[in-house]
Formats: C-alpha cells, sequence, structure tokens
C-alpha cells in the first residue's frame, strides 16, 4: 500500500511541472523578432569591402613634413559580429584597409551600437582604436577613431525579393581619427 501511495504523491507532484513544460514549449514557439522579421536575439556575422578617402588635418600628430596633409584613397575590408537586442543592436568589427598617396596601411577594431530602421537597415555610431601607416616621410601613429553610419538593406530600396533579410547592404559611413581627420567610405556588406 505504501508503495502505491508514494506512487500517486509522485505522480501528482510532477503535474503541475508537466503543466508548466507545455506552456513553455507553447510560449517559445512565440519568438520576438526585430523590425526586419529576423529572431530579435542572436549574433549577426558580416563581412563586406568599401573605398573612401581619408584626409588629415595639418595640424594633426601626422604632422606636415612635405608642406601639405596627409591624405589618401582607401580600399578596406571589413568583418564583424552584431548581436540583436530587439529593435536595437550592438557589434564588434575588424577592418584592413590599403592606402594609395600618402597612406600606406590602415587597421584597427572598433564597438558599435546602433538600432535597426526600416525592413533590413541599421543606424549606428562607433568607437575603437586605429593605426595609421603612413609613408612619403609620413610617421606611424594611433589613436582613437568615432564614426557614424547607416545600412541599407534590399528591401528599404525596393527589392525586397533578392536577397532577403539577410544577403547584401548598402553601407555609408563617416569616420574621424582623434577629430583630425575626416574619412567618408562606402561600400557593401554581406550579412548572414
Amino acid at each position: 500500500m505504501k508503495k502505491i501511495a508514494l506512487c500517486a504523491a509522485a505522480l501528482i507532484a510532477t503535474l503541475p511541472v508537466a503543466g508548466y513544460a507545455q506552456d513553455a514549449d507553447t510560449s517559445a514557439t512565440t519568438e520576438a523578432t526585430a523590425p526586419d522579421g529576423t529572431p530579435a536575439f542572436g549574433i549577426e556575422p558580416y563581412f563586406g569591402i568599401m573605398g573612401g578617402y581619408d584626409s588629415y588635418d595639418k595640424r594633426s600628430e601626422f604632422g606636415s613634413p612635405r608642406g601639405g596633409k596627409m591624405n589618401g584613397a582607401l580600399i578596406q575590408g571589413v568583418a564583424g559580429v552584431n548581436v540583436p537586442l530587439g529593435p536595437v543592436f550592438v557589434g564588434a568589427e575588424g577592418n584592413v584597409a590599403k592606402g594609395f598617396g600618402d597612406i600606406d596601411w590602415e587597421y584597427g577594431v572598433k564597438g558599435r551600437v546602433g538600432a535597426r530602421a526600416g525592413d533590413s537597415g541599421m543606424i549606428y555610431a562607433s568607437a575603437g582604436h586605429e593605426w595609421v601607416n603612413g609613408k612619403r616621410a609620413y610617421s606611424d601613429q594611433k589613436d582613437w577613431i568615432y564614426g557614424v553610419g547607416v545600412e541599407v538593406g534590399p528591401k528599404d530600396i525596393g527589392l525586397g525579393g533578392v536577397t532577403g533579410n539577410g544577403g547584401l547592404r548598402l553601407r555609408f559611413e563617416v569616420d574621424t581619427y582623434d577629430f583630425d581627420s575626416i574619412r567618408p567610405m562606402a561600400g557593401v556588406v554581406a550579412h548572414f
């Protein structure tokens, strides 16, 4: 009789737990989503290629050994990861840029924070550390870099069925190296 009573007590004790597990399973199917329909929480890696121009002030830490200011065109590769938190996101990104003119190489790392905009776009601010290798008598330096940018996805420009929520986005950003330069860049970024 004791065995039957213990089994019945154990069965009764597990009923609320089983009912709770069922409720938990049904709530898991209604996942929160971001404005573009992707999951609101997760990890979104990306990479891209950009081009632009970097122009430094004469009074910058690079000086003006040739009587002018350091400047040059850039071709840059970027790779990073975004962590969506509902309608906002945080992320980290690395970059390597080959320079032309007075700039040999630029490379760095920065953090990003921003908001998702429209169906597949983003607006963000960034800050990090950048290393710049000069040439033609300009020195090598490292300092903080700050920037703002926007990414526009295919849905935002009327091409919704082309790549879906992931895929290619156009990026436009402007950075400044310790408020001594202006660095507009544009390119294509692939999210997956």
